[in-house]
C-alpha cells in the first residue's frame, strides 16, 4: 500500500507531462483536494494494451483514456513498426465522433510523423470499416481506429490493425505493449505540428465502390428500410451505399441520425441493449408505406442489427439469426470459399456450410481471428458482426452487411416471403438452433475471476437436466484453437461457453440448444421447448457460477 505522499508525487509527475488542458485541470483539482480514493483509482496501474487495443473511461491518469495515454500508445506502436523494419511505412488513422476522438487521431498522426513514419488521417469521423478498407487500399503497414464502438458515452478506445487490414493478435499485442512500457517520458516523444496527410474523399469513394460488389448484379432492390445510426457515424456512408445500390432511400430515425458523443436517447448505444431500438420501432410504426426491415448500426458502424415484423410487433433478430440468414443467402447465390465464425456463435453455420459442401472453420472470439481464416468468404459473430466482403474489409462491416440484408429482404419480398419464413426453412432443414446469452456487468472485476474459478474448481455435471458430456478449460487450448480464458461445456443437445469480455467489465455466457423438428407443424412446440431449455440452463449456470 503506497502512502499518500508517493501517490501525490506520482500524480504531480503525470500532471507535469499532460499536454491536455482539460485533463490537467481535472487532475490538479484532485491533487489539491487530496482526493486519495479517486487518485488511487486513477493511478492503480496503467490501461492494459491487448488484442482489443485500449478501451476505457475518459479522464486524467494512467488508468483512463486521455491524450497522455494515447501518445504513449502511438509511440509504442511506432517503435514496434520500426523494429519490424517498417521504417518509412504508412499508418492510416481513422476516428469516430466520440469525445476526444479527433484529438487522439491528431496526436497519433503527430507521433507517427515524429518517428519518421508516414501518417494519413481519414477526412472526418467515418465508420471503422472504412479505416479497415483504407489500410489495404493504400498499402499501409498499420492502421489505428479511435473508437469505443458501442461502449457508454464516457468511454473511448484505440484499436490497432496491421498491414493485412485485420486487428492485431498475439504476439503483436504483447510486443507493442512492451514498447509502450518502454516510453520513459512524453518529453522524449517527438510530436511535430504538421507533416502528415489528411486524406480526401477519394478513399471513401473507393470504399463505396467496393460495397456494390457484395450485391448480385441483377438482384431486386425493392425492400424499404427504417435505419438508425444510434448517434454514431454510419448515416452518411450507409445512405451513399444504398443510393449507389439503387435501394429506396431509408427512413431515418431522426432522433438518432446525427453523431452525438453524449448518446442522449439510449442508456448504452448498442442495438442489443434493452430499449436501444425503441425509437426505431416507433419510427417504423408511423412510416408509410410500411417498412420491410429495420436496420441499426452501432456508433462506429462496424456492427449491423436487424428487426422484422412479427405479427403486429417488431422483433429484433438475434445476431445468430442474421448470421444464418446471410449465410443461406450467400449459399443460394453460389458463394464459394470458407465460412467461418467464432466459438461463441451458433453451430448452425457449420451445418449450412456442410450441406453446401463448403469449408467451415471455428475460431476464437473476435474478428481479429475470423478475418485470418484462409480462403475466407464469409465470417460472422453473434455480437452483430458480419464480414461479407473479406477481400475489401478484413473485419466486421455494418454497411455492407446492411446492403446484403436488404438485398435478401428484397428477394424474399418478390416471392411473398419474409426473413421469418427463411428461418423456419433453416430449422426444418437443420434442426431448430436457438441461442441466448447470460451477460453480467460488474463494477468489481474480481467477481468475474471468482466466477471463473468457481466453475473451474466445481464444473457442473448437468444443466437443465441435460448431462454435461464434455467440459473443456480453453486456457489449455484445443486441437484447433489457441489458448484463451474460457470454459466450454458440451451437453446432449446443447452447448455453453463462459468467458470474460475482452472490451467491457462483463462475464459472458453463450448458450445454444438444438431441438430436432420433424415438420412445419412441430415448429411451435420446438420453439417452446428451446425457450424452456435456455431459461433452465441460464438458471442452473447462474447458480453454478455464483452470479
Amino acid at each position: 500500500m503506497q502512502d499518500n505522499s508517493e501517490l501525490i508525487a506520482r500524480a504531480q509527475a503525470w500532471l507535469a507531462e499532460d499536454p491536455d488542458p482539460e485533463t490537467r485541470e481535472e487532475l490538479a483539482k484532485l491533487i489539491d483536494a487530496e482526493d486519495t480514493a479517486e487518485l488511487t483509482a486513477r493511478f492503480a496501474g496503467t490501461l492494459q494494451f491487448g488484442t482489443a487495443g485500449l478501451r476505457g473511461e475518459l479522464g486524467a491518469g494512467p488508468m483512463r483514456m486521455n491524450r497522455s495515454v494515447v501518445i504513449r500508445a502511438a509511440a509504442g506502436l511506432a517503435a514496434y513498426l520500426k523494429a519490424k523494419g517498417r521504417t518509412d511505412g504508412l499508418v492510416v488513422i481513422g476516428y469516430d465522433a466520440r469525445h476526444k476522438s479527433a484529438d487522439f487521431a491528431r496526436d497519433t498522426a503527430a507521433v507517427m510523423t515524429g518517428a519518421g513514419l508516414r501518417a494519413a488521417v481519414l477526412p472526418r469521423p467515418l465508420p471503422t470499416p472504412v479505416l479497415a478498407f483504407a489500410i489495404r487500399h493504400l498499402g499501409a503497414v498499420a492502421g489505428v481506429e479511435v473508437t469505443a464502438s458501442h461502449n457508454p458515452p464516457r468511454d473511448n478506445g484505440y484499436k490497432v490493425y496491421l498491414g493485412d487490414g485485420s486487428q492485431i493478435v498475439p504476439p503483436a499485442d504483447a510486443e507493442i505493449a512492451a514498447e509502450i512500457a518502454a516510453v520513459a517520458s512524453l518529453h522524449d516523444v517527438p510530436r511535430p505540428e504538421a507533416g502528415w496527410e489528411t486524406l480526401d474523399e477519394a478513399v471513401l469513394g473507393a470504399y463505396l465502390a467496393r460495397t456494390d460488389a457484395v450485391l448480385a448484379p441483377e438482384s431486386p432492390r425493392t425492400a424499404r428500410v427504417v435505419y438508425t445510426a444510434m448517434h454514431g457515424v454510419g448515416k452518411d456512408t450507409l445512405l451513399a451505399a444504398f443510393d449507389r445500390a439503387g435501394f429506396p432511400a431509408p427512413t431515418l430515425v431522426a432522433e438518432q441520425a446525427e453523431p452525438d458523443p453524449d448518446f442522449p436517447t439510449v442508456a448504452f448505444p448498442n442495438p442489443e441493449e434493452p430499449g436501444a431500438m425503441d425509437l426505431a420501432f416507433a419510427t417504423a410504426a408511423r412510416t408509410t408505406p410500411a417498412p420491410d426491415l429495420i436496420i441499426a448500426n452501432d456508433p462506429d458502424a462496424d456492427r449491423c442489427a436487424a428487426a422484422v415484423k412479427d405479427g403486429a410487433d417488431w422483433r429484433m433478430l438475434r445476431g445468430d439469426e442474421v448470421g444464418a440468414l446471410l449465410a443461406a443467402h450467400l449459399v443460394r447465390r453460389g458463394a464459394r470459399g470458407t465460412f467461418a465464425e467464432s466459438i461463441v456463435s451458433s453451430s448452425l453455420l457449420g451445418r449450412i456450410a456442410e450441406k453446401a459442401g463448403l469449408p467451415y472453420e471455428e475460431t476464437l472470439t473476435g474478428f481479429k481471428w475470423i478475418a485470418r481464416v484462409d480462403g475466407l468468404r464469409y465470417g460472422y459473430e453473434e455480437a452483430l458482426g458480419y464480414c461479407v466482403d473479406p477481400e475489401g474489409v478484413r473485419d466486421k462491416d455494418g454497411i455492407t452487411a446492411a446492403l446484403l440484408l436488404t438485398e435478401l429482404a428484397s428477394e424474399l419480398k418478390e416471392r411473398g416471403r419474409t426473413f421469418l419464413d427463411l428461418l423456419d426453412d433453416l430449422a426444418l432443414e437443420h434442426g431448430l438452433h436457438a441461442t441466448d446469452q447470460l451477460s453480467v456487468r460488474v463494477e468489481d472485476l474480481s467477481l468475474i475471476a471468482d466466477a471463473m474459478r468457481r466453475l473451474r474448481e466445481q464444473p457442473p455435471t448437468e444443466l437443465a437436466g441435460l448431462p454435461v458430456t464434455k467440459a473443456e478449460d480453453l486456457t489449455r487450448g484445443t486441437d484447433t484453437l489457441p489458448p484463451t480464458d474460457g470454459l466450454r461445456y458440451t451437453l446432449d443437445g446443447a452447448r455453453v461457453i463462459v468467458r470474460p469480455s475482452g472490451t467491457e467489465p462483463k462475464l459472458k455466457c453463450y448458450l445454444e440448444v438444438v431441438v430436432p423438428v420433424a415438420g412445419q407443424a412441430d415448429l411451435p412446440a420446438a420453439r417452446a421447448r428451446a425457450t424452456d431449455l435456455l431459461a433452465a440452463i441460464k438458471r442452473d449456470l447462474s447458480a453454478a457460477a455464483g452470479i
